[in-house]
């Protein structure tokens, strides 16, 4: 069994773990540029349980979200990308704007977002809690974001681009 299922078949696996006394814990967002933040983001979710899920918003919820600029990276990319981490045990792409029908249907017992989102502000925070689960806000690595990071690349080849326009040696 890979790591990409569909919702009936994570929804069983997660069950089956639950059964066992293990603790799951769910995560979302888009994931796009998967960056060191990510990363570390992922790795301290993961210890918070005994099976990570990463459910991933799909390009046509992210453009929704964010602006038909993005996704710079396809959702198919992207769950290839967060699956081949240790820390991941399952990537799920959701259609929705956000999470609340995945959530209702796998019924983690802990739910965590990124330390921009108050845990009163989590989408499926009252589902959760009601079973007895958690909600925590994981801290950010400061500095470092996807829209950080695509503001940074576009201004220096915005600068490259200047510089080599009006110096002929460069072209």
């Amino acid at each position: 069994m890979g790591k990409v299922l569909s919702e009936e078949s994570l929804s069983s696996q997660i069950r089956l773990l639950q059964k066992d006394g293990k603790k799951v814990v769910f995560t979302n967002g888009c994931f796009d540029l998967l960056h060191v933040g990510h990363v570390r983001y992922l790795k301290a979710a993961r210890e918070l349980g005994d099976c990570l899920v990463v459910a991933i918003n799909s390009d046509d919820s992210m453009r929704a979200l964010k602006g038909n600029e993005r996704p710079i990276i396809p959702e198919e990319q992207r769950v290839e990308i967060l699956a081949a981490l240790s820390c991941v045990d399952y990537v799920i792409i959701f259609q929705e704007l956000d999470p609340f029908r995945l959530i209702s249907l796998l019924q983690p017992d802990v739910l965590v977002k990124g330390g921009d989102w108050a845990p009163e502000q989590i989408v499926g925070r009252e589902e959760v809690e009601a079973r007895g689960g958690k909600v925590l806000s994981l801290p950010l690595v400061e500095g470092i974001g996807t829209s950080t990071i695509i503001s940074s690349i576009l201004n220096k080849y915005a600068k490259s681009s200047r510089n080599s326009s009006k110096d002929p040696i460069k072209s």
